[in-house]
């Protein structure tokens, strides 16, 4: 099967990574993925890096005839089965070439924030889609509220994580707690992320202030992103000596196995997170707010505990209770184990992923209803 996958968002993160994870399963699997996305975008360099055949397109606004002409060259050209959207603008154009060249379209939804209601759902993910996929059932609820389409065309697959990678050895997580200057002692509490404004970053840092007199307790912020808007809070809330950040790293897996607690506080726009998951592999407790699809991996009083956004002292709390219970954080850690091995890893999305596409290609043409 020849899928073409479009994305005009520039980034790279989770959403990105997803995409390309899928596409070299897909690859392996024996279907051909393609990939049209944004001039400059961050999938550009790392899918060609895989041997993918990648084409830049422009998706402004002030560019949507040639995007169209050219994406129906791209169809035309490699002769598409089906045409995997991922963002708003692509979808549109998309959806607008999947209707020209009678070409499957799946709208695959990455987050988990509100959708305008009335004609733009309707069209956006009832006409001009075939089918759609979100990353989290909360996504896909809101879809259903917002499109009115019908649940036979929508369902919700998870970002699962690629297991096969995640081998850490207890050497490497020792070398990452010596170079923060960790002691064996310490108790480390962090994230790992790409730093934005809705990561919660900030919550983090006011709970390290609450919790500034527990002498042993450190915290640490893995990955890159808008960092140094941070870093200068560090000295505003008296924290310095025992907040720190390593930005981006190429492998974090070692980093969050060094972790005691594992904490994403997000504010929104949150899907299924893969650092979640990746600490849950990993056997870390977990500490998330409740937004989006992160109640799907931190179960309460099961893998983790659960906290409302933007409440830094219940966050506090909730480091307390579980520093101070190691039993508790060993069960939790099992238990988020369990729960990634039975439901999120990357062969879970791969064959769900591969249903969705077959099942797509040899459905009728217009589906809508």
């Amino acid at each position: 099967m020849k899928i073409l996958h479009t994305e005009s968002s520039n980034g790279w993160g989770g959403q990105e990574i997803r995409i390309l994870k899928e596409a070299e399963g897909m690859r392996k699997r024996g279907h051909s993925p393609f990939f049209a996305v944004t001039k400059g975008g961050g999938l550009v360099s790392q899918a060609r890096k895989r041997d993918f055949l990648v084409y830049e397109l422009n998706f402004g606004k002030k560019s949507i005839l040639r995007a169209i002409i050219e994406l129906i060259r791209i169809i035309r050209i490699h002769q598409i089965d089906l045409i995997n959207t991922h963002s708003s603008l692509d979808s549109w154009i998309g959806g607008i070439v999947g209707k020209m060249t009678h070409t499957k379209i799946l709208r695959t939804r990455h987050l988990s924030t509100e959708i305008k209601g009335g004609l733009n759902s309707f069209l956006l993910y009832g006409y001009l889609a075939d089918s759609i996929v979100t990353t989290s059932s909360c996504a896909m609820d809101q879809v259903l509220k917002k499109a009115k389409i019908s649940k036979d065309k929508i369902c919700s697959i998870a970002t699962g994580v690629d297991v096969e990678e995640m081998t850490v050895e207890l050497d490497q997580v020792n070398r990452f707690r010596e170079c923060l200057g960790i002691k064996k002692t310490d108790f480390l509490v962090g994230t790992a992320c790409f730093v934005r404004s809705w990561k919660g970053v900030e919550d983090m840092m006011r709970a390290a202030q609450i919790l500034k007199g527990v002498e042993d307790l450190k915290w640490v912020v893995i990955g890159g992103g808008y960092v140094d808007r941070y870093k200068g809070l560090v000295d505003q809330f008296g924290i310095k000596d025992r907040f720190f950040f390593t930005g981006h790293l190429e492998i974090p897996y070692p980093a969050i196995a060094s972790l005691d607690i594992f904490l994403l506080l997000s504010t929104a726009h949150e899907g299924i997170s893969q650092s979640s998951l990746q600490a849950a592999y990993l056997e870390r407790p977990l500490i998330t707010t409740n937004i989006g699809g992160l109640p799907e991996v931190c179960l309460e009083n099961n893998t983790g505990i659960l906290v409302d956004p933007h409440s830094p002292e219940q966050v506090a709390n909730a480091i307390i209770k579980l520093k101070g219970n190691s039993k508790l954080r060993l069960q939790m850690g099992m238990m988020a184990r369990q729960l990634v091995e039975e439901r999120f890893t990357l062969a879970h999305t791969l064959d769900q992923m591969e249903m969705v596409y077959k099942n797509l290609k040899n459905s009728s043409q217009y589906n809508f209803q």
